[in-house]
């Protein structure tokens, strides 16, 4: 197939143009723009379903000879599955938004923030190098933060948001503490380029590989709402249903499981990534899939089933076998078609109802047939019931317990128990809602906006089921190549013959039944479990964060107070017990006096007017002899520069110096009446710390006396300051054009000081107004 991976840039910015396009306040009605912006997923999902056939692309957009780091992306298996997910299901997303929000305020609003959060998830799983997954990683984060607290007027979708952005964004940043060890450790920041069996062994053996990837697993633990970090998933529920289906079922909660699969071939298989992997991942799906049972909020129940699937990722890739890769494989689809429309079915049935909760629902499916027959081929799928293509992802997972060399019986046990509870769970919300006697009897059948999508994904479930043939080798089998890093031959099929893997799948069917029949989730029930979590990781991470922010906010207290002689304090304090410690513990520092000229007799009577210049500003009684003595110090530094040939230093210090005079003496007129202080221990500090800073500066400036000068950069820019930019003052060409957006910057920023102290200057208070 032709190579078309060197259009996923434009396509990418195609994106961000219709993301900014959105934005833009325009004479036409939302509803107008809204109603186009399904298009934009539906051209990228044909475009990864038909532009690429599995096998691996790459193109480099930038890559710097100097930098380690570059703009690459990258499409396989693993990649293209994802990008399929986020580009299918995300066009049905917006196709189900547009009749959701119908009437809504901000509707453009939502629609941007899902492409931008759309943008940021392709780069995330397209990226093939580490900074720049970084990037996209923490994008997802914020366009989240937006999304969760989209309802902004909402005091609990804000905590909700800010909740969410807190535990995924110190993820990421503890996991780019990981990243950049992991490219150092590799000698390169490409993650494609990682899998050669010599750096794998090179980074596997290095010391600093156990904390490197713990810091990498925080991050993926954190994003994927692993156990004790599990609780913001829940809590992003107070978002719009379509941010939830979108987010939270095959998109955002799986960039952490995305990330454990990318880096498997080449962190796998270790003691460590095995420990850590199964573990978090099997305590996580038996949690929440138990915390699953006793919710009455439909979408309260998707969450937890959401967390307990995501657990079963994270143990199944902690596995390392083959069966366990291709279990994980099937099971990132399956999971993606059956929660989404789950989702999309209680976003509706709340729509229509006014309400989410399991106990005040009943007899729907009178009036709402395509609803109830989203939720019977959802459960279906949900509980692995044949032949839904869950009864395929059911029996790989068991394959792959079954087959453990050490601990068969102790993780079929454990995934038979979780699969039992979510299959009761699954229940709840796609069967319970429309049987019995009838809740609301006006409730009519809704649009087809709002059936639709989540009966397409429904049926796909099956069909994949039926026919598996259809995603075997396209789709199925590239993603398990990518995973294990080896070629794998999975073959699907619905019916495998009456052995274990069955029979465990007729125990967990059954089970699952009997324990639906058993448990009728009810507000007591609901608070009884809520007491029970009081100790819970979530009030644990509040405290440490509330305990954090108390800390915080002595320290800026203390150190931030507004008193310009304290930051003075700590910036010279730390300055010079930082360069004393360095100094001090040189123990190749020895002043050379023979090196050292002898002082002439100008240098020395400038010095004294120096001298003499300080003590005046300092004793001065008289602000405008203070003042004047103050200027007196500056111009006799320009003699000292004048007297080792600097001349332009002496020029730019004498300006500076008679601007700062005529400044000081302007203003003095503003200033309060002269106060003559009496020394204390406060005086005494401040002088303490001034000597220090200036003996530090006089010993640090005879030890680079000692040594020898290292010209290369000054080599470099002397004999290219003509060459490449045209211009004989070497000073000159550095500041504008080897350094041009340095000194831009700088001028940016004098620029909004300058606007600042302007401001200050036309500030009139009014009598009943003070300045704080």
């Amino acid at each position: 197939m032709e190579n078309t991976v060197g259009y996923i840039p434009f396509l990418l910015l195609g994106i961000l143009l219709y993301t900014s396009v959105l934005t833009f306040p325009s004479v036409r009605s939302n509803g107008f723009r809204s109603r186009f912006s399904p298009l934009v997923p539906i051209v990228s999902f044909f475009y990864f379903l038909f532009g690429f056939d599995g096998s691996v692309q790459t193109t480099t957009v930038w890559d710097h000879s100097l930098l380690p780091i570059s703009i690459t992306f990258q499409i396989d298996g693993l990649s293209r599955l994802f990008a399929l997910l986020i580009t299918g299901i995300g066009s049905l997303i917006f196709i189900y938004a547009n009749g959701y929000m119908k009437g809504a305020k901000y509707v453009q609003r939502l629609q941007c923030f899902l492409l931008l959060f759309m943008l940021a998830m392709l780069g995330v799983v397209l990226s093939d190098d580490l900074i720049l997954l970084f990037i996209f990683w923490e994008l997802t984060s914020i366009s989240s933060f937006f999304l969760i607290g989209f309802k902004n007027e909402d005091e609990a979708s804000r905590q909700s948001a800010l909740q969410a952005i807190t535990i995924t964004g110190m993820g990421g940043l503890i996991m780019l503490g990981g990243f950049i060890i992991l490219g150092e450790i590799a000698g390169t920041y490409s993650i494609s380029s990682m899998s050669s069996p010599e750096i794998i062994s090179q980074i596997t053996s290095h010391g600093w590989f156990v904390p490197m990837l713990i810091l990498i697993l925080v991050g993926a633990f954190t994003k994927s709402a692993q156990f004790p970090f599990h609780f913001w998933l829940p809590g992003a529920m107070k978002a719009p249903t379509p941010v939830s289906a979108y987010l939270h079922s095959a998109t955002m909660v799986k960039a952490g499981v995305y990330l454990l699969a990318r880096f498997s071939p080449v962190l796998g298989d270790t003691p460590v990534w095995n420990i850590a992997l199964i573990s978090f991942g099997g305590v996580t799906m038996v949690y929440a899939a138990f915390q699953s049972l006793f919710r009455t909020d439909m979408k309260s129940i998707l969450a937890y089933t959401t967390v307990s699937a995501l657990g079963i990722m994270v143990f199944l890739l902690g596995l390392q076998s083959s069966d366990a890769i291709a279990a994980v494989s099937l099971f990132i689809l399956v999971h993606a078609l059956y929660k989404a429309s789950f989702f999309m079915l209680a976003g509706t049935i709340d729509h229509e109802t006014g309400t989410r909760d399991i106990s005040q629902l009943g007899g729907l499916g009178k009036v709402m047939m395509p609803l109830f027959a989203i939720g019977i081929l959802a459960a279906w799928s949900n509980g692995g019931i044949p032949p839904s293509v869950g009864f395929l992802g059911k029996d790989l997972i068991y394959e792959s317990t079954l087959h453990h060399p050490a601990w068969a019986y102790v993780f079929t046990g454990l995934s038979v128990g979780t699969n039992i509870m979510l299959f009761a769970a699954g229940l709840l919300v796609g069967w319970l809602p429309f049987r019995g006697t009838r809740s609301h009897p006006s409730v009519t059948l809704p649009h087809w906006s709002l059936w639709v999508p989540a009966l397409l994904l429904a049926l796909l479930g099956m069909i994949f089921g039926l026919f598996p043939s259809i995603i075997n080798n396209g789709l199925i089998n590239p993603v398990a190549d990518a995973i294990a890093g080896t070629e794998q031959n999975i073959h699907l099929k619905l019916w495998h013959g009456f052995n274990t893997v069955f029979y465990l799948s007729l125990i967990t069917m059954g089970v699952g039944f009997l324990l639906y029949n058993l448990i009728r989730p009810g507000a007591k029930l609901l608070s009884f479990i809520e007491s029970a979590e009081h100790w819970g990781p979530k009030r644990i991470l509040h405290a440490l964060a509330n305990e954090f922010v108390g800390v915080s906010s002595w320290i800026t207290m203390t150190l931030q107070n507004g008193k310009l002689r304290i930051y003075l304090l700590v910036i010279l304090g730390f300055l010079v017990s930082l360069l004393g410690y360095v100094v001090l513990s040189d123990t190749n520092f020895v002043i050379d006096k023979e090196q050292l000229t002898n002082i002439t007799i100008y240098e020395g009577i400038t010095v004294g007017i120096l001298f003499i210049s300080v003590f005046l500003t300092l004793f001065s009684g008289s602000r405008l002899a203070a003042v004047a003595a103050m200027g007196v110090v500056g111009y006799t530094l320009c003699i000292i520069f004048v007297f080792y040939s600097a001349p332009d230093l002496a020029m730019t210090q004498f300006t500076i110096d008679t601007l700062t005079v005529i400044l000081f003496v302007l203003v003095l007129y503003r200033l309060p009446r002269f106060i003559r202080l009496d020394f204390s221990a406060r005086h005494i500090l401040d002088g303490i710390v001034a000597i220090s800073v200036g003996a530090l500066m006089t010993v640090i400036s005879l030890e680079v006396l000692q040594r020898t000068p290292e010209r290369e950069i000054s080599d470099f820019y002397a004999l290219n300051a003509y060459v490449m930019a045209k211009g004989k003052n070497v000073v000159n060409v550095i500041l504008v054009d080897f350094r041009g957006a340095d000194t831009m910057i700088e001028i940016v920023v004098l620029t909004i000081a300058a606007i600042g102290v302007y401001s200050l200057l036309k500030l009139r208070l009014r009598k009943n107004e003070k300045m704080e």
